[in-house]
Formats: C-alpha cells, structure tokens, sequence
C-alpha cells in the first residue's frame, strides 16, 4: 500500500476501517439501515436540519461506515456511493462540467465512459477532445482556455497502458485543470490517486471491493477542494447506492487484501508463463519488464492486480472467437474482479489515438482466485484451438 501516515498494516486497517463495534452494542458489522424518511424531534430542528441524518438519499450510518472506510485508504476529504461504476464516472464529470467547457480524455479510456462522453455530454455542449495515454506532461499543449477536467485511466482500459500522473497532474494544476482517474484497476491498496496529484479518485466497487460478481456500486473520493462540489451535485441527481449494495461492499472490503495478494500472484505466474507460449504474440501486463511502461509502473505502483491482455500471434477474429470457445474454466463475461476467471474479446475500433499496432487479435483475462496449473491448462486450450482455426 502507499504510503498514507497510518501506523498499521493494510489488512488490519481494511480489518477495521469504518466503524467502532462498540457504537452499535458490540456487533462486530454496522447495521443495514434501510431509510427513506427520518423523523425530527421538533419544528425548529426540522426548519434548521441540525441533525446528522435528513432523510434516506443524504446518507446513513451504513453509508457512512463505507465512505469511512474508502476515505481512510483513498486519504480523501469525502466519498460518495453511487449505484455503479459508470455512474462513478458520470456524477463527477457531470458536476464539474458546463457547455462551452473544454474535457480531455484518455484514448484507452473504458468504453462506456467514451459513450457517455460522446453523447451525453457532447450533447450538453461540452468539448470532448481524446488524448495519447503516453502525453505525460505533454498534455500542457493540449490545455486550452477553456479546458475544466483531464479524465484519466491507469493503466490504460484493455492494453494497460501506464500513464505518468504525476506529470499531467502538475501540467493540469498549473492551467487550473481538475484532474480525476478511474483507479480502478490498482484499488488505492496499490496506487492511491490523490497522493500522486489526482484530485477526484473513481472506483468500480463491483471489482475487487465487492469481490463476489453480485453486487454493483461505484465510489468517488475527493480531495478537499474538490469535495463540497462534489457532493452537492451528488445530493442534486440523488443518485444513492442502496444500503444492502453498500454493506455488501463494506463486507467484501474486509477481504480485499488477502484475495487481491491472490490475484497478483496467479496473474503474474500465468501471464510470465503466456510470454513464452506459441501462439502467443505479446503479453501487456505492466507489472512485467517486458512491458514499455514498467519503469513507470514499478515507480508509482506497489502491485498490480488480476487483469491483463494478451495478444495473439496473427489471426483474425476467428482465430481469436476459436480461442475464447475451446475454455471451459474462463468464463466469457464483462466485469472483473470477481473470484471466478473470466476472457473478453477486445476491440479497439472506438480508438481515435492509441489504436496500437498490434500483432494479432486481443484478449483480456481476469485471473481469478482458482488453481494456477488449472488455468494455465485452460488457456494453453485456448492457444491449439486458435492455432488450429
């Protein structure tokens, strides 16, 4: 984990992060509060709303045990829930972006977050302008006058790309640029955003916080001149996460640590072992020397998780269709993060600027908390059915 002051180890702090079992009779877990209305005692404390909790959409104490918690490992000023991670990436942009203003973002951004980029926003007048993952601090000529957020992705979504965020974070900062990042990939347990100049971070908590591929729920955290806007745009959509959604999350952050150690670990061995399979053009891991951005990987990371993409050796979609057919443990589903291993295939045809080349058709695997020797079978399944279609 990085660096963030604290003075214990990170599975005892995700062991603990979020509530004191003595405010709720010793129970170990917060209740699950389910509200929509909440009594005042009196006129005059209705009139002032000087109480904690005004009603179901503004928060509850099982919200707030998560927010304490994402804070506590983000470093952030506030979190919000939102009911999935798209909508993590739509709250924030929506509340520091207005017509006329001017959004930068990553080419290898994760599609959805394109989609709504080019519509939705595109349609509320907002300047939509994608840029190279490897701009670095070259991302200062891209900066015009009107330029509000540079939306950032690390490593990149698919060909894990990684991007110098310090160095865009400084060129941001100096033109008065918001910066946010989708970190979804890393968790803060191995990269936290805000400590490398990020202002707002962005969390799938379907991933690796739930852990369990049932439950949808994003996160947001803010730095503290960036949270108050954020959370009142937040109160505005009343776009709340449902409280048994939010302590699903809470319970599966108890376990991140030890699971995401696992996944590490699977998909370095599997993706080390692909490098040198037939069939098998390149491996884009970050975490592997062989990659052109582990220098930058190794001096702003301190792990990396369960996800990655290969490249096949030459082919076609049907060599790449074949592939994905022949496995019988690799599900083949969207998402990721879950326990149970899953293949996609990949396609770059949205890309305007970081379209590659690349040697063959594209896959990304989610190693997830099985059998080494059980999947490395699997894909080496794979690799004869794609070799022989």
């Amino acid at each position: 984990m990085a660096e963030d002051g604290g003075d214990i180890g990170i599975n005892t702090r995700l062991a603990h992060s979020g509530n004191n079992p003595h405010d709720y009779f010793g129970f170990v877990n917060p209740p699950v509060v389910h509200a929509s209305t909440v009594l005042y005692p009196n006129a005059a404390a209705m009139a002032a709303r000087s109480q904690k909790y005004t009603y179901g959409t503004r928060g509850t104490p099982t919200t707030d045990a998560l927010a304490a918690a994402i804070d506590a490992l983000e470093g952030s000023a506030g979190t919000i829930m939102v009911p999935s991670g798209l909508a993590a990436v739509t709250v924030p942009l929506l509340a520091f972006l207005s017509s006329g203003d001017h959004l930068l973002i990553v080419d290898s951004i994760y599609h959805p977050t394109r989609n709504f980029a080019d519509t939705m926003l595109k349609r509320l007048g907002v300047d939509v302008e994608y840029y190279d993952p490897h701009a670095g601090a070259g991302i200062a000529s891209l900066i015009k006058p009107n330029t509000r957020v540079v939306f950032t992705e690390s490593p990149a979504s698919n060909t894990f790309e990684v991007q110098d965020i310090p160095a865009i974070a400084k060129a941001a900062h100096a033109a008065g640029v918001i910066v946010m990042m989708d970190n979804t990939w890393a968790t803060p347990l191995y990269f936290r955003p805000l400590d490398h100049g990020v202002d707002i971070s962005i969390h799938a908590a379907t991933k690796y916080p739930a852990g369990h591929s049932d439950v949808l729920l994003g996160t947001v955290s803010a730095n503290e001149a960036c949270w108050k806007q954020l959370w009142e745009t937040f109160n505005t959509m009343g776009c709340c996460a449902g409280p048994d959604d939010v302590y699903q999350v809470l319970r599966g952050l108890r376990t991140m640590g030890v699971r995401l150690d696992h996944h590490q670990r699977s998909a370095l061995a599997i993706a080390g072992w692909l490098e040198g399979q037939p069939g098998v053009a390149r491996v884009l891991h970050p975490a592997l020397p062989s990659h052109p951005d582990h220098g930058l990987w190794k001096r702003d990371f301190c792990g990396s998780s369960g996800i990655f993409s290969i490249v096949l050796a030459g082919g076609c979609q049907k060599q790449q269709h074949a592939f994905l057919d022949a496995l019988t443990i690799f599900g083949l589903g969207y998402s990721w993060g879950g326990y149970e291993s899953l293949a996609v295939p990949v396609v770059l045809g949205d890309r305007t600027v970081a379209k590659g080349p690349y040697d063959g058709p594209l896959i990304r695997l989610q190693i997830g908390l099985e059998d080494v020797g059980d999947l490395k079978a699997d894909l080496a399944r794979g690799l004869a059915a794609a070799a022989a279609a």
